[in-house]
């Protein structure tokens, strides 16, 4: 069946057999059709084929659905959209129940992004994007945005990337983004997660895993106003596993600024382990960022790096970390992490890190893990 849409009626069901027509395998049909070319309001697709897919986000209108049926997908242009859905009528892109739905930039053309959203309200949810010739997935100055179980891996630029003056309240909920790099820049400008170039409040981070990436875990460089990032994993960051003989990867967990900002972000209950440099820094952000109850561990420099700013730091934990517990200016304000004067430093309930790559939950949250936990109630993160 061709690609069209739908002028249905908001929360008009499809009926029973339409849906049976969906043909067996990784596909189906394109559900909700009409031939005018125009996505309608509240109109529910199913796509199953690489150009229903293309034609499904470029006409998506206000609450729309987009079910994508199992099996992976290569665009040959990028997937973008301008629509906008509402507060009260979203636009919806997931997969198709508990189907796995892998959308693939192998056959784009050099540079281009595999997926591109400049609309507000969205929810893009059970998807995997990789093997992007540049960015995986990019969402320019939207509000309202829920970005929740999403895979980016193995890109050619940061994984997952939220940009532009007027990007507010979007959330990024149990993404794992890894393996991303840049050979033309030599690993140098890939994050697995990058907030950067915009303004925007209500911006959270929950639930990440940011690991294995060529650059940093998490990068807001010149994102000016405060992000709240909590609940998120950053590990294995700027080692070079691509045998470049001229790489660049910095290989910090959690860049919490540059490029002239003075922003005072929120960073809590978040890990650091194993990056080829600091675990947190400020990257010459002057901003009083909130730093209570991460860990940083066995990371190849400093734990916590802030030199410059006027940073808060409270209940965090470094343990073995090669370079200093943590690197504080004479503006941070320390108290209760487990380098100040009088506070012990407690015991973690595992170093293998084993767990902390396995499956996630049911619902997509970490995995249960006694990597780093502690048995303190006062000071690092709680893992979860």
């Amino acid at each position: 069946m061709r690609i069209g849409t739908g002028r249905h009626r908001r929360n008009r069901t499809l009926s029973i057999a339409a849906a049976v027509a969906l043909s067996s395998g990784a596909g189906g049909v394109y559900l909700g059709l009409s031939t005018d070319g125009a996505s309608a309001a509240g109109a529910t697709v199913t796509v199953s084929s690489t150009a229903e897919l293309e034609s499904a986000v470029k006409n998506a209108a206000a609450g729309g659905v987009i079910q994508v049926r199992a099996g992976t997908y290569y665009p040959t242009a990028t997937l973008k959209s301008t629509a906008n859905g509402t507060s009260s009528a979203r636009i919806t892109l997931q997969a198709y129940g508990g189907e796995k739905v892998r959308i693939d930039g192998s056959k784009l053309p050099a540079g281009s992004w595999l997926t591109g959203i400049h609309g507000d309200y969205w929810t893009v949810q059970n998807l995997t994007f990789q093997n992007s010739p540049a960015q995986g997935f990019v969402v320019t100055s939207s509000v309202g945005g829920i970005f929740r179980n999403l895979v980016t891996a193995r890109n050619g630029d940061s994984g997952f990337t939220l940009r532009g003056d007027g990007t507010s309240h979007n959330l990024v909920q149990n993404l794992d983004s890894y393996l991303n790099y840049d050979p033309a820049a030599h690993g140098r400008n890939v994050d697995g997660l990058a907030i950067k170039f915009g303004s925007g409040t209500g911006n959270r981070i929950t639930g990440a895993r940011l690991y294995d990436n060529a650059d940093d875990g998490l990068d807001l460089w010149q994102f000016s106003t405060p992000v709240t990032i909590e609940h998120t994993w950053a590990f294995g960051n700027g080692r070079n596993r691509w045998k470049d003989s001229a790489f660049e990867g910095n290989g910090n967990g959690f860049k919490l600024g540059g490029g002239g900002a003075s922003v005072a972000h929120v960073v809590t209950n978040n890990a650091a382990w194993d990056n080829d440099l600091h675990g947190f820094t400020e990257n010459s952000n002057t901003g009083a960022i909130l730093l209570n109850r991460n860990t940083a561990y066995a990371n190849a420099r400093t734990g916590f790096s802030f030199a410059t700013g006027k940073a808060r730091l409270a209940g965090n934990l470094a343990v073995g970390n090669k370079g200093a517990l943590s690197k504080l200016g004479p503006s941070a304000v320390s108290a209760a992490n487990n380098w100040d004067s009088g506070i012990s430093t407690p015991a973690l309930k595992a170093r293998d890190a084993t767990t902390a790559y396995a499956s996630r939950r049911a619902d997509g949250g970490l995995p249960t893990t006694t990597f780093l936990a502690v048995t303190s109630t006062a000071i690092g993160s709680t893992m979860n």
